[in-house]
């Protein structure tokens, strides 16, 4: 076992208090007695219900689009696959607000497609669909990266002695590639689903704020902070439960695929 040198315990244990300690002192500060009480309540449902609902269709729409993409990033060389690659990823590093913003010159009322749709009596900004495409545009980079990377290591020598068999692509892709490529799937999504759920400044910009149609869980515990602590902190209970929950389930598949 290769060791390491003795200071590094220090930088450990600091960086291990920066990440647990402002969790468990929100943990500390939860209203257990109370916290059935507080998630039942209407704002709580409203605001679990729709993000619920909503990160479902957008992890379904990162999941038909963000396959092929990463598929054919896999399997393509050339000078465009390094340009989409870095499109791809810039998501994952842009200010939320910033995203948001693009979104909605692009899809609202006045915006570059959406000045189309709302001739056509289709409203996209504000709205509930606007929500979806929100949490999708920062959701998918976290399953396309994962899983052609994932493409990449396991290579195409499968896929090359079924086509050499006489399977169509198609039957590959379904019968061979998705297969081996299942625990990288699995990871993605949920990495992707748990961004779709924590997405706030994109949401907030392009879909705005109204309960039970675009307030989200993020929102309304933001609105919450000041005027009820004891929801937000019931609430931000939720999502550290649900992110503990996503990374132990992709930490088990990534283990169990390399076994």
């Amino acid at each position: 076992m290769t060791g390491f040198p003795r200071w590094a315990w220090l930088p450990f244990a600091a960086g291990l208090a920066l990440l647990a300690v402002p969790l468990l002192g929100m943990v500390a500060r939860v209203p257990w007695a109370d916290l059935a009480a507080l998630l039942s309540s209407e704002r709580a449902l409203d605001a679990l219900g729709l993000s619920l609902a909503t990160c479902l269709v957008a992890t379904a729409l990162v999941l038909l689009l963000g396959v092929p993409l990463a598929l054919v990033l896999a399997r393509s060389e050339g000078w465009w696959v390094g340009a989409v690659r870095t499109l791809v990823t810039v998501p994952m590093v842009l200010p939320p607000v910033v995203a948001g913003l693009a979104l909605l010159v692009t899809f609202g009322r006045r915006g570059l497609i959406g000045e189309t749709l709302s001739a056509w009596g289709i409203e996209v900004g504000f709205t509930t669909a606007a929500v979806v495409i929100a949490q999708a545009f920062v959701a998918l980079p976290f399953l396309v990266t994962s899983l052609e990377g994932a493409l990449r290591a396991s290579g195409a020598q499968y896929e090359r002695i079924a086509a050499n068999l006489g399977a169509s692509p198609s039957r590959i892709f379904f019968r061979v590639t998705v297969p081996i490529a299942l625990p990288a799937v699995v990871s993605g999504t949920a990495l992707a689903f748990a961004r779709a759920l924590g997405e706030f400044g994109a949401t907030l910009t392009f879909a705005g704020s109204l309960q039970g149609v675009t307030r989200t869980l993020p929102l309304e515990i933001y609105l919450l902070r000041e005027t009820d602590s004891d929801l937000a902190l019931a609430l931000s209970l939720v999502l550290v439960v649900v992110a503990l929950g996503i990374v132990a389930v992709s930490t088990w598949v990534t283990r169990r695929n390399r076994g």
